[in-house]
């Protein structure tokens, strides 16, 4: 991707979709659409909308400009001053020519704050901003080799946290093995009744999974504080201090004596992270791999990764069965599947075609919205890579027409 699309990404795009994302997860709303376009109609105002907010929130946001822009300014010192102790850069600016330090002008202006879109009304009533970062790695901060920490838990615990994880977003996409590795490296916590765990505004670096008990969830509105979810046993909280290395959204107390599994920033970050980023990597490469998706230009395939779920099959499963109801699309990532077909009731099923890597299947029953025309067989053990009926209308809509016409082949 070209350096002007990431800056602009990471400049325009980023700030308005966490603080979305956020506001998703707090209120969790059933049809996320209509509360998208609501959210982004009142919080990611031009200038010329935000012109008509109140005088006290135009004035609390020229002030948080100006932190914004004196924090800019002195970590912009802090960057030279460490690139010259590790000589990195340093040398190269005092033998620069003119040419260079019109560049560095550019690149600065590139980063002027003034740049920035407005800060959401949500962060000008809150008073001081509300961080949202990544790490950064660099000379100063590399990365280290790592080794998940294992706490002993019995079976049924096991089940019980993996069943919590595979219900949350952040862990559903995991590969069966890095979500063993997640359930091994939560701790237990014992919180009492009455005890307060979470502050609303503190920094945090944990997650919890809730075993036993309630904890409630209290957020400050309007200056009173107000009970807004209640976590029972199977419910997460606490993620999204991790996920965007942001304060807490909310207090959280034991409503009684709870028993919670928490899992530690340094965990998440190389466990489940690094995980999702090498499983959309792979995906990636993939799809461009198969011919029906090549038309897909970048933003598409990116999207689609995202909302792909693996699945694996041993050789002699049945995935899909004729005349069954269908609501998923599969591709096959790995291995090789057998189609058969009953023509007349009562008759032996025929073998009409095989898949290999990179075929798909499945959509003939979501475009047509009818029962599955032929039954798919494991012919070996299989990976494959599948979507929801919805999922599968929003992302694959140009390519209907397309797939109309190669559905032909069940006929």
């Amino acid at each position: 991707m070209a350096q002007e699309h990431q800056e602009y990404i990471q400049q325009k795009v980023n700030p308005i979709l966490e603080n979305l994302v956020t506001q998703l997860l707090l209120e969790r709303p059933e049809h996320l659409a209509p509360f998208m376009i609501k959210w982004l109609s009142e919080h990611a105002k031009t200038p010329a909308a935000a012109g008509l907010a109140s005088a006290a929130a135009l004035t609390e946001g020229v002030s948080e400009l100006s932190e914004l822009k004196s924090e800019l300014d002195r970590l912009q010192e802090e960057v030279k001053q460490l690139e010259s102790e590790v000589g990195d850069a340093a040398p190269d600016k005092k033998a620069g020519n003119a040419d260079d330090e019109e560049e560095e002008e550019e690149d600065e202006d590139d980063d002027c704050v003034d740049d920035m879109p407005p800060p959401p009304a949500a962060y000008l009533k809150a008073g001081p901003r509300t961080s949202v970062s990544a790490e950064a790695y660099g000379a100063w901060n590399v990365v280290k080799e790592f080794t998940a920490p294992v706490y002993a838990k019995s079976d049924a615990q096991k089940a019980r946290i993996n069943a919590v994880l595979q219900e949350s977003f952040l862990f559903s996409s995991l590969e069966a093995k890095d979500v063993a590795i997640v359930v091994d490296a939560m701790q237990e916590k014992v919180v009492e009744a009455g005890i307060t765990l979470i502050k609303q505004g503190d920094d945090g670096d944990l997650l919890y999974v809730v075993e036993e008990g309630q904890m409630n969830c209290f957020k400050t509105i309007d200056g009173e504080e107000k009970k807004v979810k209640e976590c029972k046993a199977g419910d997460a909280f606490g993620e999204l201090a991790l996920l965007y290395n942001c304060p807490r959204a909310a207090t959280v107390s034991a409503h009684e004596r709870c028993v919670l599994w928490q899992l530690d920033r340094e965990s998440f970050n190389h466990i489940v992270k690094d995980a999702s980023q090498k499983r959309r990597n792979r995906y990636e490469e993939f799809l461009k791999s198969v011919p029906i998706l090549q038309s897909m230009d970048t933003y598409e395939r990116s999207t689609m990764c995202d909302a792909l779920a693996g699945k694996s099959y041993n050789k002699g499963d049945v995935i899909v069965k004729q005349g069954d109801a269908g609501d998923t699309f599969f591709i096959l990532e790995e291995g090789e599947c057998l189609v058969e077909k009953v023509y007349v009731a009562g008759t032996p099923a025929q073998e009409v075609m095989q898949y290999k890597r990179g075929d798909y299947f499945g959509e003939l029953a979501l475009l047509k919205n009818e029962p599955r025309a032929a039954s798919v067989i494991a012919k070996s053990d299989c990976k494959l890579l599948t979507l929801s009926r919805r999922t599968f209308k929003q992302l694959l809509g140009p390519l209907e027409d397309l797939l109309k016409r190669n559905a032909s082949q069940y006929n």
